[in-house]
C-alpha cells in the first residue's frame, strides 16, 4: 500500500510553540484521533467487541490499541498475519522474522502457537503516550507503522517463497494496497 504524504491530515491546526510554550504541540492521542486519521487514510476499520480499532486486509488485521494507566499509557499497532503455521515451521520462521527485526525498526514480529498447535506471526509497534506527543510525530508513526505491516506481509511472501492466489489477470490477488471490503 502506498501512503501519500498529503492524505496524511491536519487535525485543525497545530498551535504555535513559541505563543503558546513547547508543550502546546503536545497531545494525548485517543481514538477518536486514530479514526481520524484511519479515515484520511482511506481505510476501512471496525470496532472490536474489546472496544479496539481493527482495520481488516485480507491476509491480515492490525489493531490499533490504547493500553495502561494515565501517565504510562501506550498507544499500539498490533499486526496479527492470518497465514497459517505448523510447529516444524517455527524454526524456520524465527530466522526469516529475527533477519526482518535485525534489518527494521517495526513492526517487530513473533510468533504465536495457538492450542491447536497452528502457529501464526504477530508485528507490533508501540509508543509511549500517557504524558502527550507530539501530534506530527503519532501521525507519521502511525501512517510509517502502518505501512511497514504490510510491507512486512509481502516481504515474508516473497523470502518463503509462499504461493499467492492469483486473479484472472495474472496479479496477485490483495496487491492493489487497499485494505478490502471486509471491514
Amino acid at each position: 500500500m502506498s501512503i501519500d504524504p498529503s492524505s496524511i491530515p491536519n487535525f485543525g491546526g497545530q498551535p504555535d510553540p513559541e505563543q503558546n510554550g513547547p508543550a502546546a504541540s503536545a497531545v494525548i492521542p485517543d481514538q477518536d484521533l486514530v479514526k481520524q486519521l484511519l479515515e484520511q487514510m482511506e481505510l476501512k476499520f471496525v470496532v472490536d467487541d474489546e472496544g479496539d480499532l481493527a482495520a481488516p486486509w485480507e491476509e491480515f488485521r492490525a489493531y490499533f490499541m490504547f493500553r495502561g494507566e494515565e501517565d504510562q499509557q501506550i498507544f499500539a499497532v498490533r499486526t496479527f498475519y492470518d497465514r497459517p503455521y505448523t510447529v516444524d515451521d517455527k524454526p524456520q520462521l524465527h530466522e526469516v522474522i529475527d533477519d526482518w527485526n535485525r534489518r527494521t525498526l517495526w513492526p517487530k514480529v513473533y510468533t504465536h502457537t495457538h492450542d491447536d498447535g497452528s502457529v501464526r506471526l504477530i508485528g507490533e509497534a508501540q509508543m509511549l503516550i500517557g504524558l502527550g506527543v507530539n501530534l506530527e510525530h503519532f501521525v507519521s508513526s502511525t501512517v510509517s507503522w502502518v505501512r511497514a505491516s504490510i510491507e512486512f506481509d509481502k516481504w515474508v511472501v516473497e523470502t518463503l517463497g509462499l504461493e499467492k492466489d492469483v486473479d484472472a489477470d495474472g496479479g496477485a490477488k490483495g496487491d492493489e494496497g487497499t485494505n478490502g471490503d471486509d471491514a
